[in-house]
């Protein structure tokens, strides 16, 4: 200056307190580097920075807003979204954002969409897949289902008609036909009527094939075709018969007719069979003796006059009384001299409420041969304690009244193998629905046909089949007949009972077919609602 000097220092450097040292104090404190935030001295010049949170722009001065999300403690599980002044967390597809605001957790895609699936919704990862029920396939929409035609996709080898199952098929048959053990081919139901069977008498349609059967009087040969003459032997046979209040009455005719059946199988004469019957209830009576009656007609004309006694079951003092007078010369009975065999059908519906096994013995260790026939409530035990051995062929049981006429047709079977062996003949166990005793004529067939409707309305109490004696069987079946038979041998009860208990068997046997003609018609209506 004009009196000293001063010191001065350059560009970027502060003079000391000494006024002569100087110190460097960089750029920044020129207060003209430009920068938005932060100014950060260099060896030479010096840089602008931004402060947390932000970035710095191209213009290397000023600074933008970087964003939370990149700040890392946004605890977002899956997306994090900066907001203007904030953030948002997201979830990623088929997630949904939990209350907390941060956490996911999957989504029901299917409940939350209207997804249009026609049967199932399925959810995946992230999305969702239609699928059908089982027996149906997606369609190309991939939403809507068809059925699968198992018929169509396989070679199914059905000879007459496929149908479709759940996951499968199966083989049926026209009517009139059966479906064959190999589960694809047919048969006619009509075998009688498509083959030469050779049945000497009759054939009969059964559900494997066919049945030969023989008229009554004979039995089927050991070749199952040919039939010859049951032996006309002497019998003396007294029916033992439950007459308690637990029967009923309906059920005592039905007794009643059973014994009529039994006889018609019988030559009845003083020289061949005699029977006789006793019923018993709370007493026993002797209904009528083995002398009474000399023909089939006046033993069965007796039969229908049996008044029912309706009281107790003492089947212990029945047994005791036949024992002790049915069999004796005053009643009728052969002497033992004359070897005519002796045979007891014992009936019963229940317990008896005496012992039955003192008297059953006795009569069975005096050759007495003795049936048993237990029918509902009927002890099996106590029938074993009646019957004669072997067990199996003596004693008979069943659930109720309707079986009656099975039983009756194995009675005449035990009965007409008795006589055979008696004369010597051998004689097949194999007896079926017979006949009247009329010798064949020539074979000739004949076709019969009942309305359904006519059957079910007139079952109790009407039947009529012109030109045949084949009572057993209608619909629309090839028989073998004989010539027309009188009116009293039609109105016979033994054939109306018989033609009854075969046509409720038929009705059952409608009836199953309606039911599986209903089962068809709702898998058809099923298939067409979801077609």
């Amino acid at each position: 200056t004009e009196e000293s000097f001063v010191c001065t220092c350059r560009a970027g450097f502060l003079l000391n307190p000494d006024g002569k040292t100087c110190t460097k104090t960089g750029y920044c404190a020129l207060n003209n580097h430009g920068c938005e935030h932060n100014c950060v001295n260099t060896e030479e010049s010096f840089i602008c920075t931004c402060c947390s949170g932000f970035i710095l722009n191209p213009d290397g001065k000023t600074c933008k807003q970087l964003g939370y999300c990149a700040l890392g403690n946004h605890g977002c599980e899956h997306n994090c979204i900066n907001t203007e002044d904030f953030y948002v967390c997201s979830c990623r597809t088929g997630f949904i954002l939990n209350p907390d605001g941060k956490t996911c957790r999957r989504g029901d895609l299917c409940a939350e969409n209207d997804h249009g699936c026609e049967h199932l919704c399925l959810n995946t990862g992230g999305y969702y897949v239609c699928q059908c029920f089982e027996g149906f396939v997606l369609n190309d929409d991939l939403k809507t289902c068809s059925r699968v035609d198992n018929c169509a996709l396989a070679d199914h080898g059905c000879e007459h008609l496929c149908l479709n199952k759940e996951d499968s098929y199966i083989c049926q048959c026209f009517e009139g036909y059966i479906l064959n053990d190999d589960g694809k081919s047919c048969r006619s139901k009509d075998i009688c009527n498509t083959i030469d069977h050779g049945c000497e008498h009759v054939c009969v349609n059964i559900e494997n094939g066919f049945a030969c059967k023989c008229f009554e009087g004979y039995i089927l040969g050991e070749d199952g075709k040919s039939c010859k003459r049951c032996a006309e032997g002497v019998l003396d046979l007294v029916f033992v018969i439950d007459g308690s209040k637990s029967l009923g009455a309906h059920n005592f005719e039905v007794v009643k007719q059973f014994i009529t059946g039994i006889v018609d199988s019988l030559e009845i004469s003083p020289n061949a069979a005699r029977v006789g019957v006793v019923q018993y209830s709370t007493k026993v009576h002797t209904e009528f003796t083995l002398g009474s009656y000399i023909s089939g007609k006046d033993v069965k004309e007796a039969v229908s006059q049996i008044k029912y006694m309706g009281k107790g079951s003492m089947t212990g003092h029945a047994l005791k009384h036949m024992y002790e007078n049915s069999f004796t010369d005053a009643e009728g009975a052969r002497l033992p001299s004359s070897k005519v065999p002796k045979a007891v059908i014992v009936f019963t519906d229940g317990r008896a409420q005496d012992d039955v096994s003192e008297w059953a013995n006795k009569a069975k260790n005096s050759g007495i041969t003795m049936y048993a026939i237990g029918v509902g409530k009927a002890i099996e035990e106590e029938l074993r304690e009646i019957a004669s051995e072997p067990q199996e062929k003596h004693v008979y049981y069943a659930e109720d009244f309707s079986s009656m006429s099975d039983i009756a047709e194995k009675l005449k079977t035990r009965i007409c193998e008795g006589i055979a062996l008696m004369h010597g003949m051998s004689c097949t166990n194999k007896m079926h629905n017979q006949l009247k005793d009329t010798p064949p004529p020539q074979k000739k067939s004949h076709k019969i046909q009942l309305p359904v409707a006519m059957l079910v309305s007139k079952l109790e109490n009407y039947y009529i089949i012109p030109n045949t004696k084949l009572f057993q069987f209608f619909g629309s079946i090839k028989i073998k007949y004989l010539e027309k038979p009188s009116g009293e041998e039609q109105c016979k009860c033994e054939n109306l009972v018989a033609f009854q208990d075969f046509a409720n068997k038929e009705v059952r046997k409608l009836t199953q077919r309606l039911a599986e003609m209903a089962s068809r018609l709702e898998a058809l209506e099923k298939n067409i609602e979801f077609k």
